[in-house]
């Protein structure tokens, strides 16, 4: 089983190095991930990210509703350990 996170693309590098590279911010972390399988993303949508690697791109709804699914676990987390 693997995990990927929603990330919303903020910055793409455009400067043609290999591999394609682009910021995207999940849930106000930000990190810079690979975009060589989806050569069309452009700034502003959304991509599941696992180990770095965009892997596909997903609407803004289901991304928010993956991204309050992961506070909501966390916060479940969070209490349990107090």
């Amino acid at each position: 089983m693997c995990l990927a996170i929603p990330g919303r693309v903020e910055k793409l590098d455009e400067a043609g190095k290999f591999p394609r590279m682009a910021e995207v911010d999940s849930g106000g972390i930000k990190r810079s991930i690979c975009i060589d399988f989806l050569p069309d993303i452009k700034i502003g949508e959304y991509v599941l990210v696992h180990v770095g690697y965009a892997l596909e791109k997903i609407n803004e709804k289901e991304a928010k509703e993956q991204l309050e699914s992961f506070r909501k676990a966390e916060d479940i987390i969070a209490e349990k350990l107090k």
